[in-house]
């Protein structure tokens, strides 16, 4: 199994932790509001981080500290548009809709980095764009204030993604992927100290839901995600996210009875399909089964006396 193949199964363990975030966080909401929740759910995720990898942290450079400044204020973006949006939008249909990173992430990296897009992410993108549309889109293509900042989510996962892809390679990934949780966490405290009435839970379904959000989709979610992007592309990162929705609408109708229309599971069957095809390496397997057949040859040749 090589590097980019684990990097890939640890990205695909922690989507289903971040398909699970979008009811988590709507239950949540319940007892809490937006930059309270996003505060509490960064700084546990934080203190958590930090007992884990206390030296590492403590260990962090200038730089390191500076692209986990810049890192938090991307996930502070990203979560407070994911929280906001929530509260006018169903579980499922968020998901849905901030999945639409796959399909920014590789125009971004093409514009902004000058990166080749493979052909079979280019043929994954494509087809997710197609899953995406048949799950998200209604006969009146209505669309609502928590439908657009879940699109702005979106476009902040997007520039995450690009981003942090870019800043593992140049400094240490566990201190990167720790501090951007302590500075999301700050940066949500003191806006929800001038602007909320900010508490701690007051319900056993608020402390789940935010113990829950702070320990797997945040403190492990985003340390794993800091480690894997080391040896796999943005592209396929963005792709094997994609399947965010497909968990999050099992889990939206497991526990919140949210149902999809039938086209709905069509797209999700796309979806799926289109995270397979990017994912498989067809060259490299044509050529690794042309070689086996060659040597297999020989190997029969030689058995044979004739060579």
């Amino acid at each position: 199994m090589t590097k980019q193949i684990k990097a890939d199964l640890m990205l695909l363990m922690i989507t289903v932790f971040w398909g699970a975030s979008y009811m988590l966080t709507k239950l949540g909401l319940g007892g809490l509001e937006p930059f309270n929740l996003t505060a509490i759910r960064f700084m546990i995720a934080f203190v958590i981080a930090a007992a884990v990898f206390h030296k590492q942290i403590l260990g962090a450079d200038k730089k390191t500290i500076k692209y986990a400044f810049i890192l938090g204020l991307i996930l502070l973006g990203m979560f407070i548009s994911m929280t906001f949006g929530l509260k006018y939008t169903t579980a499922s249909n968020a998901g849905f809709l901030i999945s639409l990173s796959v399909v920014l992430i590789p125009i971004i990296s093409f514009v902004f980095l000058k990166q080749k897009i493979e052909k079979s992410a280019a043929v994954g993108v494509f087809l997710a764009l197609i899953g995406i549309a048949l799950l998200t889109l209604d006969a009146q293509f209505k669309i609502n204030i928590g439908d657009l900042l879940c699109i702005l989510c979106a476009v902040f996962c997007s520039i995450h993604v690009i981003v942090i892809g870019i800043f593992t390679k140049k400094v240490d990934s566990i201190a990167l992927g720790a501090l951007q949780l302590g500075f999301a966490g700050i940066f949500s405290m003191v806006i929800s100290l001038f602007t909320e009435n900010m508490k701690l839970p007051d319900t056993a379904l608020s402390w789940f839901s935010v113990l829950m959000l702070s320990v797997f989709c945040t403190a492990i979610g985003y340390i794993v995600q800091s480690a894997a992007q080391q040896y796999t592309s943005a592209t396929h990162t963005g792709l094997i996210l994609s399947l965010e929705p497909v968990f999050s609408a099992v889990l939206a109708y497991m526990f919140l009875g949210e149902m999809l229309a039938p086209r709905g599971y069509a797209g999700a069957a796309i979806l799926m399909l289109s995270v397979l095809i990017a994912e498989l390496d067809f060259k490299n397997m044509f050529r690794s089964n042309k070689a086996e057949n060659i040597s297999e040859v020989k190997i029969e040749n030689r058995t044979d006396g004739t060579i």
